[in-house]
């Protein structure tokens, strides 16, 4: 139960809840910076410097470090040591590119980058404005922080899911809110980017949506399977669904995706805003 657990536990469930460790879905190694951060690469130009915050396993980041080439610089930043370092066996070979284990809240740059970014995740955070005053201390004046994240309630699926996939994903849904995650947080960007101080923000919609017969759609729905093995196994343990329940989810999400599915629209919002000088 929330109240046997030590004051120690409590603030460190949010990030108990979004880590990543050597189980982390193989999604994440799929991303590419053109089909996960659009808005980011038309923003890229050759001998920028970048910090990617939340890189993971760092496959977007690679992409930024090959948009701004070898006159640029590009850091990825992530505070789980085992995806800091399977980005840099990854990708060793990238001479511009450079991955460090740090925490967002405390990060060490000021003044340093053209761009700092971070997609999808400051919906694991439950300070991101706290993130974003610290992103926006490692940019230079006239530089730019971009975000990228979902607003999880207004997720739309065609023909609707099955019980056991509905059940799971308001589950899911409730497992966030607890740990005092914000659901909706890419429809708060954009005051929180005016809150951190930026100025000239901008909102970008980025719905990311598949069809039947897109290249991807049998990835794309799926993606709720690996939820339902890697963040469902948590929720298991807090007493969120039951392991039951949550096996009949990952399962009922691949047939129904195998079978039935025919489209998945998910809601996301890039947001940029400038640091202003002085």
């Amino acid at each position: 139960m929330a109240e046997s657990r030590s004051d120690e536990r409590v603030r460190d469930e949010p990030w108990r809840r979004a880590r990543l460790n050597e189980g982390a879905p193989a999604s994440l190694s799929a991303r590419t910076l053109r089909s996960a951060h659009r808005h980011l690469a038309t923003l890229l130009r050759p001998g920028q410097s970048v910090l990617d915050i939340g890189c993971g396993p760092g496959a977007i980041t690679r992409g930024i470090a090959e948009a701004v080439g070898p006159t640029g610089r590009v850091v990825g930043a992530d505070l789980n040591s085992h995806l800091v370092d399977e980005a840099r066996r990854t990708h060793s070979g990238v001479p511009n590119l450079n991955f460090e284990q740090c925490d967002v809240y405390n990060l060490r740059w000021q003044d340093e980058f053209d761009i700092v970014t971070a997609a999808r995740v400051l919906q694991w955070l439950v300070r991101p404005l706290d993130a974003l005053r610290m992103m926006t201390r490692a940019v230079k004046p006239d530089g730019k922080v971009v975000a990228l994240d979902y607003n999880h309630e207004k997720a739309v699926w065609v023909p609707e899911r099955p019980p056991a996939m509905q059940a799971f994903y308001a589950a899911f849904l409730r497992w966030r809110a607890d740990a005092g995650l914000d659901n909706a947080i890419a429809d708060h960007l954009a005051e929180m980017f005016t809150a951190a101080g930026l100025i000239d923000v901008v909102e970008s919609p980025q719905v990311e949506a598949t069809r039947r017969g897109d290249p991807d759609f049998a990835t794309r729905p799926a993606m709720w399977a690996q939820t339902a093995s890697f963040h469902g196994r948590r929720m298991v343990e807090d007493g969120v669904i039951t392991e039951s329940a949550r096996a009949a989810a990952e399962a009922e999400i691949l047939e129904w995706t195998r079978a039935h599915a025919q489209s998945q629209t998910l809601y996301l919002i890039a947001v940029e805003g400038t640091r202003p000088r002085g």
